[in-house]
C-alpha cells in the first residue's frame, strides 16, 4: 500500500536513503490565484506500493524537508511534463527538482509523438489503462478521498518503467544528451522566472496595433504581470486581454478620458485606476527594443520554406516537426531573435545548416 506522509519526521525518515532516481509529481490548484498552491506531493522511491509517498506540502515543515530531494545531485528526478510543477516547487519550497527526465520530452525525442499524455504514454509503453476521473478534484481538502489518492499514486507509479524504455531508447539513438540539454535549459527557466519580457508577441491581436499602440500594450501587460504576481491573482483578473488592447489603441489623453474609457468596460480594474494610468503613460526604458508583432508583412514564403526544411529534416529524424522548432520560433529568426533559447545547441547544429541560407535569402 501507499503511504500517507503528514509530519516533517515521517519524510525524513522515508527520504534518508535515496535510490539513483525517484519518480516525482504534485497536484496543485491555480484557478483563483497566480501562483500554483501545492496540494499534494507524490514521490516513487521505487516501483513497488511501499515505495510510493503522498506527501501533504501544507503540513509546517514539510516543503524544508522536501529541499533536500529536490536538490540532490546524485538522485535523476523522473517526471512527466513538469513546467507547472516546476513553478509550484520554486515557490513553495525555494528548490526545483534537479537534475530532471522529463518522460513527455524524451517521448518526443524517441519518435513517439509530441505533447504525449502520461496516460497515453503509460499506455503505449506498459498496456496499463490508467483512470482521468480526478484531474478536477479539490486537491486541498482534507482528508483525500480514496479515489483521489488512488489516481496520485498511478501519477507516479509508472515513471521508473517508462524511464527505462526510454533511456534505452534514447541513448540507442545519440540521444540523451538532448534530452539532458533541454533539461537543464528548463530547469534555468523556470529558476529565473521574472515574467515574460515581450508578452505582447503572445497577442495575435497586437498585430494590429501601430508601433506606439503596440509599446503601450507592453506597458500595460508588464504592469499587469507585476500585479498578478505581488497580490497572487490571476492575470485576466487584474486586467483582461481585450481591455488592455482597447486602452493600447485608444491611448486615452489623460487620467480623466482613461477613467471615462475604464467605465465602459464591465471588467475594468476599478480599485487599481491610478496604477493603470500610471503604468499606461510611463514608458519603459527597454521599450524600444522590444521586437513587433508581425502581421501581414512578414514574408510568408521565406517562414513557409523554413517549415519545409524543419518538416523534412523532422521526418528524416524521425520526430515532430515541433520538437525541432515551432512556428513561432522560427518567427523569431526571421525577426533577428538569434540562435537563443530552445534555438541554442544541439537543436541549432541540426537547423542553422538548412535554415541559414532561407534567412540568408
Amino acid at each position: 500500500m501507499t503511504h500517507w506522509i503528514d509530519t516533517p519526521d515521517a519524510l525524513h525518515a522515508r527520504l534518508q536513503h535515496l535510490p539513483p532516481c525517484i519518480g516525482l509529481d504534485t497536484e496543485f490548484i491555480r484557478e483563483r490565484t497566480y501562483w500554483p498552491q501545492l496540494a499534494l506531493v507524490q514521490i516513487a522511491l521505487g516501483e513497488a506500493d511501499d515505495d510510493i509517498l503522498l506527501v501533504d506540502p501544507q503540513v509546517p515543515g514539510i516543503c524544508a524537508v522536501l529541499v533536500a530531494m529536490l536538490e540532490n545531485p546524485e538522485v535523476l528526478k523522473l517526471m512527466h511534463s513538469p513546467s507547472e510543477d516546476l513553478v509550484a516547487f520554486q515557490h513553495s519550497c525555494g528548490a526545483l527538482p534537479a537534475p530532471l527526465f522529463d518522460t513527455q520530452a524524451a517521448a518526443a525525442l524517441c519518435g513517439m509523438g509530441a505533447g504525449l499524455s502520461y496516460q497515453k504514454l503509460v499506455h503505449a509503453i506498459t498496456g496499463v489503462e490508467l483512470a482521468k476521473g480526478e484531474t478536477r478534484s479539490d486537491w486541498l481538502r482534507r482528508p483525500l478521498s480514496p479515489a483521489q489518492l488512488d489516481y496520485a499514486a498511478d501519477d507516479v507509479r509508472h515513471l521508473h518503467a517508462l524511464h527505462r524504455q526510454l533511456q534505452t531508447a534514447l541513448t540507442t539513438n545519440s540521444r540523451a544528451n538532448w534530452l539532458a540539454e533541454d533539461s537543464r535549459r528548463q530547469l534555468a527557466n523556470a529558476a529565473q522566472d521574472d515574467g515574460e519580457r515581450w508578452p505582447h508577441l503572445a497577442l495575435r491581436s497586437a498585430q494590429f496595433l501601430d508601433p506606439a499602440g503596440q509599446r503601450r500594450l507592453l506597458r500595460l501587460l508588464r504592469w499587469r504581470d507585476a500585479q498578478a504576481r505581488s497580490s497572487d491573482r490571476p492575470r485576466s483578473w487584474i486586467l483582461d486581454n481585450e481591455l488592455a488592447v482597447t486602452l493600447a489603441r485608444q491611448n486615452p489623453p489623460d487620467k480623466r478620458s482613461c477613467d471615462g474609457l475604464l467605465d465602459t468596460s464591465p471588467k475594468s480594474p476599478r480599485s487599481l485606476r491610478e496604477a493603470l494610468w500610471l503604468a499606461l503613460s510611463t514608458p519603459l526604458t527597454d521599450e524600444n527594443e522590444a521586437p513587433p508583432m508581425r502581421g501581414d508583412d512578414r514574408n510568408k514564403a521565406q517562414l513557409r520554406a523554413m517549415q519545409a526544411a524543419v518538416a523534412k529534416l523532422a521526418a528524416d529524424l524521425g520526430l515532430p516537426e515541433g520538437v525541432l522548432a515551432s512556428r513561432r520560433l522560427l518567427e523569431g529568426l526571421q525577426d533577428g531573435s538569434g540562435w537563443t533559447g530552445a534555438l541554442a545547441g544541439w537543436r541549432r547544429q541540426l537547423l542553422e545548416p538548412n535554415l541559414a541560407p532561407l534567412l540568408d535569402s
